[in-house]
């Protein structure tokens, strides 16, 4: 009895003994580790990985920048069965324990010995907060031992609600989707609110595990741990047997949905993109900012259809240049017509088919595509199909299909409504999907589909709409794809404006006292040659002279030699002088009288903003992009200052100009830079252009407010228009990257104007007339069509002409009687 004591004595003190070194050492680690450890107010400051966002001026996602998707939410935007289902597959004791669940461990430890693994996990949600927002993933105990003193701390000093919260915005979920929203997005392409139970239990299944339970790579195993999920909530009395059971039922519905741009703006993205890169350095793409531009979903929508349509319309005008590819395996399955095709992706709205038949009668012809399965060309989609030869030469009008397609062509296709669906939505048939099974799931269609035969454009273009008074950006195209080519023509291609830059020309006549009835010889120039370079020997477009012909005139029609003439009165310095007044870009114009012409270079964007500067009244606005800036949190970091046009005193405006907190300028001083009655002079002779001039193609938009100016340079290597009221400006630019001949028969009017017409008429739909006031110091008076004289009394032929009051011409003798001057009365500009 005395040995057994004794021996209970022992192991009693020997288990003290044990105990209390235990403690010893816990509390030497805890010694140790307790300085190094973070505060948990961190937790609260900790600024999460999220993507820069880019939205439009009324609110729709246009782009998203950053390696991690994440959108955080607060725990109240969580439906309550969501959190239990967490909750079910990886803490069920989370409000019941303090940080550390003793219980928890032991069921995994029995899990694990029993099954050979564990489902519902050791750690608590607590400890996988702590190690996720402080700590490596590294297997020690030292690791393991922060973790657990951090879950102590974090249980001490925040709520559990917080701490779930953290959690769920957090953990990561598989396909970049960091956090329950984004992957939510991610799997099931809508918001947290809108998820059924089993595909909550489906998302609250891949903290465990992100890619081996993840239902794009592994659907069974990811299932089958859903199931686990869904009969552990009705253990937990989360969920009732007939809701577990109905949830068992529902097959699996995930499928990889990027997130959506919900307007076609690459271009403008990627200018967001850059000038975000540029204020925030790498941060931008992983702090959460929420960038507000000024384009108009619908307008930018107008934008890149009119381009893109304006394009291929040229590009069919010229012919067919044959097929992409070809291949000789057809007939063959879906899966062989998949791997040929793989090497031409789509383009914007146009789809690559393989042709695989041509019906008896020669009128049809049978294609697949991996975007939209098997369909069918009728002929009459193609009689545009001649053959191109070269830009100016067509083979002939084809008669039926073979003579343009073959069997095994590759070619491209516009899909066709038929008569009982609407004009397709090609918005969800995307190729930025992470695998083409997954893009095949996204959208599919039922077979056969109606296609129409197009090809890939060989040329380019772009357009850039400006808010006339302030230079806000509404809409902007760099080129028919940003996906096929990256390289932004709005803003970076320098090209030949061509007559669109002679209202400049004339802008500066009319500060220096010229009107539009000054009159000037529309008649041959030679500039003699040198030794070392030929003579100059300038031309009217199709080579006829006009003679004697007003200023008005003269515009509207884009008559060259007057322009010229009206250059060498003024002087090309001179002339230089007054575009730097007006803040155009002269670095790469020409010094010499070519200026007339439109010589030199300048950006679609160039010209977009030089006549921003006409629509306004004469005022500078700088073209801008960027309406606000926000953090993650919703804090206005930025905002556009609104611009204050100035005609006087504008330096002491811009010295009183009160600066915000937020740093940035409350307004904009926008000073003149042109008379305001030579701009509006200059409104009417451009208007003209539009009712009687190169321009008349506008005249279909059927409103009097528009004035505008055509161009086209040597060789129609450049085809332009350029035209605004006095709200918009709008440029629209059409050539090839590789500056080449357009065609003799393309013109400004005929290859650039339809685009600009195709966008103005959705941004204008529904809009009032915008004229420019007239400004006092403008008065009316009939002329005589012929000397521009003021007009005899009764004078049958007389037309009313507008002036500046100091510039109204005189009645001279005879005026009227002999229709014209006489020689010995002509003024120095015909000669």
């Amino acid at each position: 009895m005395s040995r057994l004591i004794t021996a209970s004595r022992f192991f009693i003190w020997l288990a003290i003994l044990g105990t209390s070194s235990a403690m010893l050492v816990a509390a030497g680690f805890y010694l140790h580790l307790r300085p190094g450890l973070p505060a948990v107010h961190q937790l609260l400051d900790t600024r999460l990985q999220t993507p820069l966002r880019i939205y439009s001026a009324d609110d729709r996602l246009i782009a998203e920048f950053g390696e991690k998707r994440r959108t955080p939410v607060t725990i109240d935007q969580i439906p309550n069965k969501q959190l239990q289902a967490f909750l079910a597959a990886e803490d069920a004791r989370f409000y019941e324990h303090f940080g550390v669940d003793i219980i928890g461990l032991g069921r995994a430890a029995v899990e694990l010995a029993s099954t050979g693994q564990i489902q519902s996990g050791g750690s608590t949600i607590t400890m996988q907060v702590a190690r996720n927002y402080f700590l490596t993933r590294d297997k020690t105990f030292a690791r393991k031992f922060n973790e657990i003193l951090l879950s102590f701390q974090i249980e001490k000093e925040l709520d559990k609600a917080t701490i779930l919260e953290l959690y769920l915005n957090k953990i990561y979920l598989g396909n970049r989707a960091y956090g329950l929203a984004a992957a939510s997005q991610v799997y099931y392409g809508k918001p947290v609110d809108e998820l059924e139970l089993a595909q909550m239990a489906m998302l609250a299944g891949l903290p465990k595990a992100p890619s081996a339970y993840n239902p794009l790579a592994n659907p069974e195993r990811a299932k089958v741990r859903r199931d686990w999920i869904l009969g552990r909530m009705e253990e937990l009395d989360y969920i009732t047997a007939d809701e577990r059971n109905e949830a068992l039922s529902q097959p699996l519905t995930a499928r990889y949905n990027a997130s959506q741009s919900e307007v076609n703006a690459d271009y403008v993205a990627e200018m967001a993109r850059a000038e975000m890169l540029a204020r925030y350095g790498d941060t931008a793409y992983s702090d959460g900012y929420r960038v507000t531009l000024t384009v108009n979903s619908n307008d930018q929508v107008a934008a890149t259809d009119a381009l893109q349509r304006g394009l291929e319309a040229y590009d069919q005008r010229h012919g067919f240049r044959g097929p992409a590819g070809t291949t000789d395996q057809v007939p063959a399955d879906e899966e062989t017509y998949r791997s040929i095709l793989e090497a031409y992706p789509r383009v914007e709205k146009l789809y690559p088919v393989v042709i695989t038949d041509i019906s008896n009668d020669d009128n049809q012809a049978t294609a697949w595509s991996r975007h939209l399965g098997e369909g069918f060309i009728p002929f009459e989609t193609m009689t545009w199909a001649r053959e191109f030869r070269s830009t100016n030469a067509m083979g002939p009008e084809p008669s039926k299909v073979s003579d343009v397609l073959s069997t095994g062509d590759i070619v491209y296709v516009r899909r066709q409504p038929t008569p009982q669906e609407p004009a397709p939505d090609d918005s969800s048939l995307s190729d930025d999907h992470a695998s083409m099974d997954e893009d095949e799931q996204a959208a599919p269609i039922i077979a056969p589909v109606a296609m129409a035969l197009s090809q890939v454009p060989d040329i380019q273009g772009a357009l850039v709409s400006l808010e006339a008074k302030t230079g806000a950006i509404q809409a902007l195209s760099g080129g028919y794809s940003f996906e096929q080519n990256k390289y932004n023509r709005a803003i970076q291609a320098q090209r030949q404006p061509g007559s669109t830059f002679k209202p400049f020309i004339y802008l500066h006549g009319l500060e220096q006292g010229m009107t539009p009835a000054t009159i000037y010889n529309d008649a041959p120039i030679v500039q003699e040659s040198s030794e070392m370079e030929p003579g100059w020997r300038p031309q009217n477009a199709g080579g006829e002279f006009n003679g004697p012909t007003r200023l008005r005139e003269a515009l509207y029609r884009s008559r060259n030699l007057v322009s010229i003439r009206l250059l060498q009165d003024m002087g090309v310095d001179e002339t230089i002088a007054f575009l730097d007044q007006l803040k155009l870009p002269t670095e790469n114009l020409h010094r010499d009288l070519s200026l007339a012409l439109g010589s030199g270079s300048m950006t679609p964007m160039d010209m977009a903003r030089a006549f921003a500067v006409i629509a306004n009244g004469g005022y500078d606005v700088q073209p801008y992009l960027i309406q606000t800036i926000e953090n993650s949190d919703g804090d206005l970091l930025y905002e556009a200052p609104p611009a204050i046009l100035c005609d006087s005193n504008c330096a002491q405006l811009r010295e009183n100009n009160p600066t915000p907190v937020a740093g940035f300028p409350a307004i904009r001083v926008a000073e003149r830079l042109a008379d305001e009655r030579a701009v509006y002079i200059l409104h009417s002779m451009l208007k003209d252009v539009i009712k009687r001039g190169t321009g008349t193609g506008a005249r279909v938009l059927e409103r009097d407010d528009l004035a505008g100016k055509t161009g086209t340079t040597n060789e129609q290597k450049d085809a332009w228009f350029s035209g605004f009221n006095h709200d918009i400006a709008t440029t629209a630019w059409v050539g090839f990257d590789q500056p080449a001949t357009l065609g003799y028969r393309e013109f400004g009017g005929t290859a650039a104007l339809p685009i600009w017409v195709d966008y103005m008429r959705e941004a204008l739909d529904g809009t009032p007339p915008a004229d420019m006031t007239r400004p006092s110091g403008i008065v009316e008076v009939r002329i005589d069509p012929d000397s521009g004289d003021r007009a005899a009394p009764g004078q049958e032929d007389a037309i009313s002409e507008i002036f500046r009051t100091d510039n109204v011409p005189e009645q001279t003798a005879g005026n009227g009687l002999s229709g014209g001057s006489e020689d010995a009365n002509l003024p120095r500009n015909l000669f």
